[in-house]
């Protein structure tokens, strides 16, 4: 499965972002923190080079605590300063600033010994659609700046935003890459909502997302479908699905478009608890 969708809109922020890189001082990294590999842009490293990056993990709260620890821990040791956030909430933002004054530490006192006066510092946020950037910088500037929507592709200009006297911000819009070459990745990013549900079959990522909970969390499987083991056909597991919700067609056949509705729903509102589908393990070395 490849998916395409680079609208025209997307390669325009690529090179404005390359840009605007000369009048920034660090980058603010934004990625879904339930999936921190599926949802960072592939072409950053290549994109922002030698500047000084800050990894947000946002969406902390709907992520698996245990999971998150880890992956500020595996950010570390390749040497990525990361912050587990939770912009809806406000959760973790003190420390953004705090962790860009660290990074930023000997560029900062170069200034000073070249004479410079002290001036704010000057970030950039990049993140693909839909993973919260909006909602960070409303947070930060502690007013409805940016325009929000839970919908991929709102934010389309760039625009200096002031975060007190510390920050200046630069939003940008979201960036993915032209296609998405691994199937699995097209289906945690329609999961969790960063691509538009149209693109890919409702039924498949239901079946994505079920097979993920077989095996990564199938207690929870069980706990929210009152079910003593976790049918091996995925056909008997809609089945099962679909009479406990309800999810009939007229005649009384099971509605397995509902049935994924419901499951991709319950997956995005929490009802089987934090998930996390990206791993450190899982990843090269």
């Amino acid at each position: 499965m490849a998916i395409q969708w680079f609208p025209g809109h997307m390669a325009k922020a690529r090179r404005e972002v390359t840009e605007k890189l000369k009048v920034v001082d660090i980058v603010f990294e934004l990625v879904d923190a339930r999936i921190p590999t599926s949802s960072a842009n592939p072409m950053l490293d290549e994109i922002i080079q030698q500047k000084k990056r800050l990894v947000l993990l946002n969406k902390a709260d709907m992520a698996d605590p245990e999971y998150t620890k880890q992956w500020i821990q595996y950010y570390t040791e390749k040497g990525h300063r990361a912050l587990a956030i939770n912009s809806r909430e406000g959760k973790g933002l003190k420390e953004i600033i705090k962790a860009s004054e660290e990074l930023l530490k000997e560029q900062r006192e170069r200034r000073e010994r070249k004479g410079l006066k002290p001036r704010a510092i000057r970030a950039m946020i990049i993140g693909i659609p839909n993973v919260g950037k909006s909602t960070l910088i409303n947070r930060l500037a502690k007013r409805n700046i940016a325009k929000t929507a839970n919908t991929p592709g709102v934010t389309r200009g760039q625009a200096w935003i002031k975060v007190g006297k510390e920050l200046e911000l630069l939003d940008t819009p979201g960036i993915l890459w032209p296609k998405f070459e691994d199937k699995d990745i097209g289906y945690k990013l329609a999961l969790t909502g960063a691509i538009k549900d149209s693109l890919l079959n409702m039924q498949d990522i239901a079946v994505y997302a079920l097979g993920f909970l077989k095996s990564r969390y199938p207690e929870r499987l069980q706990e929210r479908y009152q079910m003593e083991d976790v049918p091996k056909e995925m056909v008997d597991l809609f089945d099962h699905i679909g009479k406990l919700r309800g999810c009939f067609m007229s005649g009384g056949e099971i509605d397995y478009d509902k049935t994924a509705e419901t499951v991709v729903i319950d997956v995005r509102t929490q009802k089987l608890g934090t998930l996390t589908f990206d791993f450190p393990d899982d990843q090269p070395d």
